[in-house]
């Protein structure tokens, strides 16, 4: 059981790390390096030896390996990543960079993406280092750079430059899964990440004729480019349902009492009423239109308007998300990928899922564990390129009206100190018996 002074470093740690500065515009402009001293520094404290690694100067990378009592048992991945998205101060109640603690809450950019889970890591090998703890399986602990954007130089560059340091990690658990989501109806459920979309970011470029505003011009590229993005940004995809995705529903289904009717997804969706929040971005492909860039000058058509596209797509849905794309943009538009990743998938009938439910039912009995697959992706994506099969896992305890979704990259982050207090308990309780 994790001690007093962990509840204390959780919050102590989660308000430090806010404080430290770590905004990932992307183009590279972040520095991770102070955060990464900080975390290195508190494993040192708890007689680890972590290693900061670099692939560009001030993105830094912390890894370090917690000995297990059976080193012929897999070892696990623990990760988090050190940087956060922007944030405007002026739209904040505090200044999201203040790490503020008030009426019993902890405030600012990365306290549930995902500062609170790197200090719940901290809390917990420190309270282990005092109590003379050692966990069965390794426990490999790394801090990453980069996570929101292009993960170049945090997972992708630890990943491809040094794979020795995972050695034997067989599983990984990160972000962002184990939370109460509220169904309205008095209902508690803890939905446990089992895999995530793939991640399929674009560049639509239409090319034209440029000429004057006041002629008439068929090959307008910014014609063209408008056409295209309203097409993709209109699209239904079809139903997809991966088997993390189908283990979702169909356990929700049973829950609230429903047929688990496959062949309406869509209608079975409307019975879970809240619930379907959990799944219903995660059924099909997507792709919605973010960003356009055309021209010079009012009255001068361009020969050229560029869009992005964020796109993501199921496990084995690539090829169909790829050619729908082609099918969409049309003969006066080209498009490439600018950042690709696959999609995850996970066993939700593995002893280490089992073993996360049952921590989480120790501490929320009165909660419900259901699988979940994520819209977005995480540094998983990357470190299953090792062959590390990834869970999301960052458990919290969450009071009714606090929309812990909303809350990602969203104004006013936060995270109630009680909902820390809960999440170093599960997770200590689920790497003791991991």
């Amino acid at each position: 059981m994790a001690d007093q002074q962990a509840l204390d470093e959780v919050v102590e740690f989660t308000s430090g790390l806010i404080r430290i500065d770590t905004t990932n515009r992307g183009g590279g402009d972040c520095r991770e390096r102070p955060a990464a001293e900080y975390a290195a520094e508190r494993l040192a404290g708890a007689g680890l030896e972590p290693l900061l690694l670099e692939r560009t100067p001030g993105r830094t990378n912390v890894v370090a390996r917690f000995e297990g009592t059976d080193p012929s048992a897999d070892a696990l991945l623990l990760h988090g990543h050190l940087d956060v998205v922007p944030a405007e101060a002026a739209d904040w109640s505090v200044h999201p960079f203040s790490g503020e603690i008030r009426d019993g809450v902890v405030w600012g950019r990365g306290a549930v993406d995902m500062k609170n889970m790197d200090a719940m890591i901290l809390a917990v090998v420190r309270a282990w280092a005092r109590l003379g703890v050692r966990p069965r399986r390794d426990i490999v602990i790394a801090f990453t750079a980069d996570e929101e954007a292009s993960a170049e130089d945090g997972s992708e560059f630890l990943a491809g430059h040094h794979p020795e340091l995972f050695e034997g990690c067989t599983e990984g658990v990160s972000e962002s899964g184990a939370f109460t989501f509220h169904d309205g109806a008095g209902r508690r459920l803890y939905p446990i990440a089992a895999g995530e979309r793939g991640t399929g970011w674009l560049k639509l470029t239409a090319r034209g004729r440029a000429g004057h505003g006041s002629k008439v011009n068929q090959e307008n590229a910014v014609t063209r480019l408008a056409a295209a993005v309203t097409r993709i940004g209109e699209h239904e995809w079809p139903l997809r349902l991966t088997p993390t995705v189908r283990a979702a529903l169909t356990e929700l289904a049973a829950l609230y009492g429903v047929d688990p009717d496959f062949r309406d997804v869509d209608r079975l969706l409307d019975k879970l009423g809240p619930a379907a929040g959990l799944v219903e971005a995660t059924v099909r492909n997507s792709a919605n239109p973010t960003m356009l860039n055309a021209g010079y000058k009012l009255n001068v058509i361009p020969g050229e308007a560029v869009a992005h596209v964020d796109g993501r797509f199921l496990a084995g849905a690539e090829e169909e998300f790829a050619a729908t794309l082609d099918a969409l943009t049309g003969p006066d538009v080209t498009w490439e990928f600018v950042h690709r990743t696959q999609a995850l998938q996970a066993p939700v009938d593995s002893p280490t899922y089992a073993k996360m439910r049952a921590a989480v039912e120790e501490f929320a009995p009165e909660g419900h564990v259901v699988p979940y697959c994520m819209s977005g992706g995480t540094d998983a994506k990357q470190f299953s390129r090792l062959g590390i099969t990834g869970y999301g896992f960052t458990p919290l305890k969450l009071p009714e009206g606090l929309d812990y979704q909303a809350l990602f990259h969203g104004v006013d982050e936060r995270v109630p100190v009680e909902a820390l207090h809960f999440g170093v308990r599960v997770l200590d309780r689920f790497l003791r018996t991991a």
